[in-house]
């Protein structure tokens, strides 16, 4: 009998669980469900300036010209190559805890804080200026997403960052240097 009360009560428990996620994934986690709606959250809206990054990166690597054309067009494909290869652990890591993730295009734009450039013409250098300052950025969003994971105890997300910030500031130096700039 007392089992069989128990067992109700983590059937409810399980149901309300999964109506208050709305659709969220029900993992076994130890994270606080307050923790993981935060958490999921600031990695939506990294996850959207991740596609928005990508996105300019690439066009400025197909569409930059001039004297070290080369170079410059080598750069921005690795770099391209680098954000992009974050999108996928960005939202498999939202997935992992319960959270749901982007599913649009226009998800995207409603969540990213990095602004889209649709000039017609830009020079390599206010390219790799613009791209430059897109990469501090998101530096900062990183450090604050970061923040988001440990103040919830989610070691596995801020250890995934930490690496990431260390790649856009490395993406950030070699664009200061091809820039001339220190």
């Amino acid at each position: 009998m007392m089992l069989d009360l128990r067992g109700r009560h983590l059937m409810q428990t399980v149901t309300q669980l999964s109506e208050n996620m709305k659709g969220n994934l029900l993992v076994p986690t130890d994270l606080k469900p307050e923790g993981v709606a935060q958490i999921a959250e600031s990695l939506n809206l990294l996850l959207a300036d991740i596609f928005a990054l990508y996105l300019k990166t690439k066009s400025f690597h197909w569409h930059i010209s001039g004297r070290h054309f080369r170079d410059y067009h080598l750069l921005l494909d690795e770099q391209a190559a680098q954000i992009f290869a974050m999108s996928d652990d960005i939202a498999e890591r939202t997935r992992k805890i319960g959270g749901n993730t982007l599913r649009s295009i226009s998800d995207i734009s409603r969540h990213q804080r990095l602004r889209d450039n649709n000039a017609a013409s830009l020079s390599a250098t206010d390219m790799l200026a613009e791209l430059r300052s897109d990469n501090r950025q998101l530096t900062g969003f990183l450090r604050l997403t970061h923040e988001v994971a440990s103040g919830n105890d989610d070691v596995a997300t801020a250890s995934l960052i930490e690496n990431w910030i260390d790649e856009s500031e490395r993406r950030t130096w070699f664009l200061s240097a091809a820039l001339h700039e220190s």
